[in-house]
């Protein structure tokens, strides 16, 4: 929280030094205020002279010096301030700062970390959205966790945040889903059958065959096209009952389930391109209708109505995104994708500008490949569909928390390595182990003071003060930095840098066990690092809470 406050003085004093002239009229002042990577260089550090330097034609040392000048005033948050280098300003927090961020936690409980960053825009995250062909793989389940956990951040961040799922049961997977089905119920029957190559072949087909039969031992007597909707429709509905409930037990509950059909019984493929012909973006061309998408940067042309009358996938990916923002009103769109889907990128963002929206309202995030490791070595195993390890057996293998908090270790957008034996480890060495057993071990602290009659205080009832040692303040330190953190994941749609910040938390309170005791025999020091205690526990449990993953009180 330091932090944005140094930026908000910063800026005060920005249009300050305009009013004195000391920075032309016009003047943008883009500059940043973080941690420095020496800690010799201060708690943290801003650019801003540097920054507004040439724009004001001005030394950056000296301007940096009007800049100490009036932030020196500030005796309750800076023990000194530098100006380093070129014209780099270093700030030294007051100790006194520091040991009053308890109090702010105390105060705020759960809702420590929040911020207003949304002003209550409505903000839709649309996520997974797997073809209902065949159960969830692992991953789509990364793109779950980083879906969901993005979702609740931006909830955090003041968003009034939707969680969809788009339901793709139009088209031909859906006819070949119905044919497999159709055609492994007449095996089941006794009938040979050539099954083509191009169909689903997963076992699971198999097993929704028997169900069907069980349920409609019928069917295969009706017409064969008949037949074939009748299996899609079912099959439809086993697999969706299957990929709701994996995503339940995963921590994932949507607020909507979208189907595409809405936009054919609806209309609004139609009217999404009326839309875009009244504004001059279709045109004709053998004898297909053509999106203008290299007019909003894509790099060519795209067909939206077949020749023979039939609309392409594009334009039902365009009806979609005009309900999205035209239909229901979000202000902003986060869609997550698989990784094979980058070329995409370009005509939906070219979609969104020719809507007449802002590019930044619509953003992609792209989620790279999970390589599952056993032993250091690619691991094999077992899958009803022969093809792929479904997050089912994930789960079933490793848990809900350890399976959410691997995925969310690494950028969505770079491969990760997911190390089973590792997950089900019970030491350091498991991330979302360690970050969990700090937690217990401070529930086990508040126990042990209770049976020694403790209970604990409030912060304003006892001296802060006595947090002075090295390890207090990288603690304190760590706190302060937690809506930050929060702000920058919303800011940045990066939900990894919640699971890097619980580790570095996790990390200064398992240090500060080696090197302190918690209850001694200062009876004011044990009251003070119970509070400090108390706010670590805290911010721990909103952490995790974040990411969807549990915070024990006993491991």
């Amino acid at each position: 929280m330091i932090a944005k406050i140094i930026y908000k003085e910063l800026e005060k004093f920005c249009e300050q030094a305009k009013e004195e002239g000391i920075l032309p009229e016009g003047v943008k002042a883009r500059f940043q205020v973080e941690p420095p990577k020496n800690e010799a260089h201060g708690d943290y550090a801003t650019n801003i002279a540097l920054s507004l330097a040439g724009q004001a034609k001005k030394n950056p040392r000296e301007l940096a010096s009007w800049f100490v000048e009036k932030l020196n005033s500030r005796k309750d948050l800076f023990e000194k301030i530098e100006i380093a280098g070129p014209g780099f300003i270093n700030f030294f927090i007051a100790k006194d700062y520091w040991q009053k961020v308890p109090l702010e936690i105390e105060k705020s409980a759960e809702n420590y970390g929040a911020c207003d960053l949304g002003s209550g825009r409505k903000f839709q995250v649309e996520f997974v959205s797997a073809n209902p062909t065949g159960p969830l793989h692992i991953g789509h389940g990364r793109g779950a966790a980083v879906g969901d956990t993005l979702a609740r951040i931006l909830a955090m961040a003041g968003f009034n945040v939707e969680k969809e799922y788009y339901i793709n049961d139009v088209g031909r997977q859906m006819l070949i889903l119905g044919r497999s089905v159709y055609l492994r119920a007449k095996e089941l029957s006794g009938e040979k059958i050539d099954f083509p190559e191009d169909h689903y072949r997963g076992e699971y087909i198999i097993d929704i065959a028997r169900s069907l039969l069980k349920e409609n031992p019928e069917f295969l007597s009706l017409p064969e096209e008949e037949a074939i909707t009748l299996a899609k429709e079912f099959a439809v509905k086993e697999i969706l009952a299957g990929i709701k409930k994996d995503l339940e037990d995963f921590g994932v509950v949507y607020d909507q389930w979208f189907s595409e059909k809405i936009l054919h019984e609806e209309t609004y493929i139609e009217k999404a391109l009326s839309f875009l012909k009244e504004k001059g973006l279709l045109y004709e061309k053998d004898g297909a209708i053509w999106f203008k998408a290299k007019e909003f940067g894509d790099e060519k042309d795209r067909v939206v109505i077949r020749a023979s009358g039939e609309p392409t996938y594009f334009a039902s990916d365009i009806a979609y995104h005009y309900h999205k923002f035209l239909v229901r009103g979000f202000d902003e769109v986060v869609d997550i994708w698989g990784a094979d889907h980058h070329g995409y990128v370009p005509r939906m963002k070219a979609v969104i500008k020719a809507f007449g929206l802002e590019e930044n309202q619509f953003k992609v995030i792209l989620i790279q490949m999970v390589n599952l490791l056993e032993g250091g070595k690619l691991k094999s195993m077992s899958t009803r569909a022969g093809e792929f390890v479904t997050l089912r057996e994930l789960i079933d293998e490793v848990g809900k928390d350890a399976t959410r908090f691997i995925f969310l270790t690494r950028r969505a957008d770079t491969p990760l390595d997911f190390d089973v034996e590792l997950a089900k480890k019970q030491s350091r060495e498991n991330p979302v182990y360690y970050v969990q057993y700090a937690h217990a071990r401070l529930a086990s602290l508040f126990r042990k003071a209770e049976e020694a009659g403790l209970t604990v205080p409030k912060a304003t009832e006892v001296d802060l003060g006595l947090l002075n040692q090295p390890e207090d303040f990288a603690i304190l330190k760590l706190l302060d930095y937690f809506p930050d953190t929060v702000e920058a994941a919303a800011t940045k749609f990066e939900p990894h840098l919640v699971t890097f910040y619980l580790l570095d938390l996790a990390t200064a309170l398992h240090d500060y066990y080696t090197k302190h005791r918690f209850l001694s025999e200062d009876l004011d020091l044990t009251k003070a690092r119970l509070v400090l205690a108390k706010a670590v526990k805290q911010v721990l449990k909103t952490g995790l809470n974040l990411l969807g993953v549990s915070a024990p009180e006993r491991m």
